[in-house]
């Protein structure tokens, strides 16, 4: 390759390590690569999500990429809205980590121990219902921040437990302060969470040639199916919607959930294809799977739980932070 590949990524630990992770692929595979940390309006707004606006960590990402400032562009695939975008190549997936939600409590407490009214922190409004459903007594209080920030919380006593991604504490590696690992029957995680969605413009056939190396089949696939799904339910990554997909010899099996904002009802559905069988290949099939379970899940009232109010009354618990924005910067 004629010249070294800009890795775009947001500036925070979780950011860098996961496309540090994809710079040393390239790098692995004889691809010159670097990294470029680019500021984001989510790292300098600290409200929840939901009102800052979906995409808000992808926008200023796929900017910088139209931009040229970098070649290639990381992110956490469940921050991606679900329809396609024409100037940039399709999407290349890594092996994808464990996609569950986990809790970290004080004291080693899991759900089944944590005590009546105990606080616990999270402003998804999916993680918020599922627990709603899972356990009404719990007092639910939104927050912002990075993973430290939040684990923070439990250790200063604010708050007795947080609920976030295995794939962020496993990725830096603090898996171990998880005490609870939610099953697929108790949280069904975001759709492609524990995924990263690593793309490139439509028309750098170098960078294009680059990512080919990262590309992993199977969590595609996975990735697909649960995408779909989120798709025509015409829901955004705020939404109070969950879906995981596990591939095993060839048999994908999709696993969703919606559920209202208070938990108090929840739809559930599941379904499976033979990918290998599929005429058009295991991608088309696992893009059928999503439509098909979607399209249940609408028919059993879904866009009505959706649709419900899910305004957050609490003011959201969130770390002090500075609002001037770094230069942009590459590492050595």
């Amino acid at each position: 390759m004629s010249r070294t590949l800009k890795v775009g990524t947001r500036g925070s630990t979780l950011a860098t390590t996961q496309a540090g992770h994809v710079r040393d692929a390239l790098i692995a595979a004889g691809y010159p690569a670097e990294l470029v940390i680019v500021r984001t309006r989510g790292d300098v707004v600290m409200a929840p999500v939901e009102r800052i606006g979906v995409g808000v960590f992808t926008l200023e990402l796929r900017a910088a990429l139209e931009r040229g400032d970098c070649d290639i562009a990381v992110h956490s695939y469940k921050d991606l809205p679900t329809a396609p975008d024409d100037r940039f190549a399709p999407i290349a997936v890594p092996p994808r980590v464990d996609p569950s939600d986990v809790l970290i409590a004080r004291d080693g407490l899991t759900m089944d121990t944590l005590p009546v009214g105990a606080r616990v922190g999270t402003s998804a409004p999916r993680r918020r219902s599922q627990l709603a459903a899972l356990r009404p007594d719990l007092d639910l209080h939104p927050l912002r921040g990075n993973i430290d920030t939040r684990m923070g919380y439990v250790t200063s006593g604010d708050l007795d437990a947080v609920v976030l991604a295995a794939a962020g504490l496993d990725r830096t590696g603090v898996g171990e302060r998880a005490t609870h690992r939610f099953g697929i029957d108790e949280m069904l995680p975001a759709p492609a969470q524990g995924a990263l969605a690593v793309e490139c413009r439509a028309d750098d056939t170098e960078a294009i040639e680059a990512l080919t190396v990262v590309d992993h089949l199977p969590s595609r696939v996975r990735i697909t199916a649960e995408r779909r799904l989120l798709r025509d339910l015409e829901a955004g990554c705020t939404a109070p919607v969950g879906a995981r997909g596990e591939l095993e010899e060839g048999e994908l099996t999709l696993h969703a959930v919606v559920a209202a904002h208070d938990g108090s009802t929840v739809l559930r559905t599941q379904g499976a294809t033979a990918t290998s069988d599929h005429p058009d290949g295991p991608i088309a099939a696992a893009d059928e799977l999503g439509r098909r379970l979607a399209a249940e899940l609408l028919e059993r009232g879904a866009r009505d739980l959706m649709s419900e109010d899910s305004t957050e009354q609490r003011a959201p618990l969130v770390p002090k932070v500075s609002t001037t924005a770094p230069p942009t910067v590459t590492d050595p």
